[in-house]
């Protein structure tokens, strides 16, 4: 009640009016707190009746929010006030949310130590006035202490949320990110111009996030246990429901993150791996390591004979990109020997799981042998772990085919930037006006004539990169086709799908003569009609032989009408495959309309046909010669536009 007479005061002593209105919206928040979340305050016991409702804290909150923001505008107390103010009154609302007990107390201090950069500070827009590097510092460690603070409320949070009591990674992490977030107004308003502070933050909220989403064991040494926790994590009632559970071992998960953590410091340069040669090599081989001693404990725990090939993989592959895409003075020179390394250790390891597998489970008791249901348990599991090591190489080879591609476009680009220059420069000191309209020709024509020039003079820069990019994206792709083989039993769609890595192959004279960027999509063309081709054939051979050369088979028998007739039904299709895969790899308008002429051959594959790699064949091949027909019709429309 003595406030308003406070406020009465003059200028000067108005500091006693804001002591009194911060005292009295700390005795507010311990009045609601009390009332609300404490349940000795209830009537008669009963939860039903709450003395306290929630849209009283709602209303409290709002009006004592509406009258710091009236008391601020008639400039009766300071800023300081209005914004120690704001966190008390804003705190109250936490306790809606979140039913421990201090909660309020607890958000209180976390606002207090992440708005100072927006209440605080939000008048002092000026350079000069920002921020202090000091200031940020300790504001910095002010935000994380008092979310070290708030660990117990963003535990029971998580415990609500999971119905369980969350591990000690789950809770660190969210500490962790929940300092970078709270930091990020310190960086954007006062620190935008220093890109170290970005970077940090980058990296403390990629931290938290790593510790999310892979929960890694921590050390005792590194936990805080209050009795909240305590309690909570010695309750029996999961071992009663659902008995011991054998746990997997989680510290490879340290592993991967080191990996990711140096990754994300050599993009940011807070690594400069850019710059110091020596530096770039230490760093591929700790993200090799990292990463092959990761997966060997995650997936092939069992085969410890495996652990040091795939190791070595993962090392080769740390190596071959990183010093593709930042070369040094000879890696040009060894990086082809490193890729052959590369491709030698697959068909080895894939070879050697089998059979280290198969003698580590079965060992030399012949008995054993004889039990089915351990060998075909020893069967499945390594085929399991082929099945993985397929899948891993599959994507070695596609970011092997992908940072070549990377690299040679960039190449390209250069000396695109390069020609133009020289071009440009030539054209400044002569005459141009009465050649513009060739000028203009030849710019739209530049982006096809670019790849030609660039590999002619390859050979000075890395002559190797296309022929390494290609037979990358070669193996990828047939890797690909062999699981889709093995995960879904020969899927119809998925070639769809897999076809496009073919995108990846470089213009190379030694792979395919004429083949350069106007045919780079001719091998999808052509992978997905073959594919299905190839496969109709083998589904025809499967549905007539059964082992055996019966009546079946022999001419007027039904298998032998039902081959003849698919048979004759998927030759019907390839006049117009062979049309449109030529129109893609010549790029010329066809100036017949013998495309037109074979569109009605589709429609008896996709009417009459028993398989339906072959109906798809007729569809795909009405699709081929539709667009043919409409490209080539554009193509005519734009040449007698430019004539």
């Amino acid at each position: 009640m003595a406030v308003p007479g406070l406020a009465l005061l003059p200028p000067k002593l108005h500091f006693l009016a804001e002591i009194g209105l911060i005292s009295h919206a700390m005795l507010l928040c311990h009045i609601e707190n009390r009332f609300f979340n404490y349940p000795g305050l209830y009537f008669y016991g009963m939860e039903e009746d709450v003395m306290y409702p929630s849209y009283m804290v709602i209303l409290t909150t709002f009006v004592g929010l509406a009258l710091v923001r009236r008391l601020s505008v008639d400039h009766r107390i300071g800023s300081k006030a209005v914004w120690i103010l704001t966190c008390l009154y804003s705190s109250k609302l936490s306790m809606l949310f979140i039913s421990s007990k201090p909660v309020v107390w607890v958000s209180a201090v976390l606002l207090l130590a992440v708005t100072p950069p927006l209440l605080l500070y939000k008048e002092k827009s000026q350079t000069g006035s920002k921020m202090k590097p000091w200031q940020g510092y300790a504001h910095a460690g002010v935000v994380a202490l008092s979310v070290w603070f708030f660990r117990e409320t963003i535990f029971e949070a998580l415990q609500w949320w999971n119905g369980r009591a969350p591990s000690d990674g789950l809770l660190f992490g969210f500490c962790i990110a929940l300092t970078g977030l709270a930091c990020v107004p310190i960086v954007a308003l006062h620190f935008s111009h220093v890109l170290s502070a970005k970077r940090c933050l980058v990296l403390v909220v990629a931290t938290g996030l790593l510790f999310i989403l892979l929960q890694p064991p921590i050390p005792v040494a590194w936990t805080y246990r209050s009795d909240i926790i305590r309690a909570a994590r010695q309750s029996s009632d999961d071992i009663s429901i659902y008995g011991f559970m054998a746990s997997k071992p989680t510290w490879p998960s340290w592993l991967l993150i080191v990996a990711i953590l140096l990754t994300l410091a050599a993009v940011t340069s807070i690594i400069p791996i850019k710059y110091v040669v020596e530096l770039r090599t230490f760093y591929s081989l700790a993200i090799g390591i990292a990463l092959g001693v990761y997966i060997s404990a995650e997936y092939f725990l069992q085969a410890a004979v495996l652990h040091a090939l795939i190791v070595v993989t993962m090392v080769c592959t740390s190596v071959f990109v990183v010093f593709t895409h930042f070369p040094s003075a000879s890696s040009t020179k060894l990086l082809p020997w490193v890729f052959a390394l590369l491709v030698a250790l697959f068909p080895v390891t894939y070879l050697l799981e089998g059979q280290v597998r198969i003698k580590s489970i079965l060992g030399d008791e012949v008995a054993d042998l004889a039990e089915e249901d351990r060998k075909l348990t020893t069967l499945l599991a390594v085929e399991g772990a082929r099945t993985s090591l397929l899948g891993l190489y599959a994507a070695i080879f596609m970011l092997i085919a992908l940072e070549v591609k990377f690299e040679l476009a960039s190449l390209m680009r250069e000396k695109a930037l390069e020609r133009g220059g020289i071009r440009h420069s030539q054209s400044s000191q002569s005459s141009s006006s009465n050649f513009a309209p060739r000028m203009r020709f030849m710019q739209q024509r530049r982006a096809s004539t670019v790849p030609t020039f660039t590999i002619k003079r390859m050979a000075a820069e890395g002559a190797w990169m296309p022929a390494v990019g290609n037979v990358a994206t070669i193996m990828c792709f047939a890797i690909c086709l062999i699981l889709n083989v093995n995960l879904t039993g020969g899927s119809n769609q998925a070639i769809f799908f897999l076809a496009p890595i073919l995108l990846l192959l470089n213009q190379d004279s030694d792979f395919v003569a004429g083949f350069g960027d106007k045919q780079r999509y001719f091998p999808v063309t052509v992978a997905i009609s073959a594919h299905l081709v190839l496969t109709s054939l083998y589904s025809i051979w499967e549905e007539i032989w059964h082992g055996n050369t019966g009546w079946g088979i022999e001419i007027g028998g039904p298998d032998w009408f039902f081959a003849v007739k698919n048979l004759a039904l998927l030759i019907l299709t390839f006049p117009s495959h062979i049309l449109f895969n030529r129109f893609v790899w010549s790029c010329t308008k066809e100036t017949n309309s013998s495309a037109l002429i074979t569109l009605p051959l589709n429609l008896p594959s996709i009417i009459i046909s028993d398989i339906m790699k072959i109906r798809i064949l007729g569809c795909l091949g009405i699709i081929y010669t539709i667009a043919q027909t409409l490209v080539s019709r554009q193509q005519y429309i734009s040449g007698m536009k430019y004539i």
